[in-house]
């Protein structure tokens, strides 16, 4: 669960969570990959790669997280 006073605040779009359902009927665990990288953007922790030009008064980051459903790393993960 996400902390109660976060550091940073996440909005998900539609499409992801859009996405994230429609996945979640094949990756059984997606939820709970996903969880862990939104827990860890939300203490301060910025993983991945900031996403230049898309956004003056906010951050986008893109973040490869493995897919715990097969084993091929993070390069078969999701992005």
């Amino acid at each position: 669960m996400l902390n109660d006073n976060p550091l940073v605040q996440i909005d998900l779009s539609p499409e992801y969570k859009q996405n994230l359902r429609s996945l979640s009927k094949r990756y059984r665990n997606i939820r709970s990959d996903t969880q862990e990288v939104l827990e860890q953007i939300q203490a301060g922790n910025f993983i991945g790669d900031r996403l230049a030009g898309v956004g003056e008064n906010y951050v986008v980051i893109k973040v490869r997280v493995k897919n715990s459903n097969i084993q091929k790393g993070k390069s078969g993960g999701y992005l």
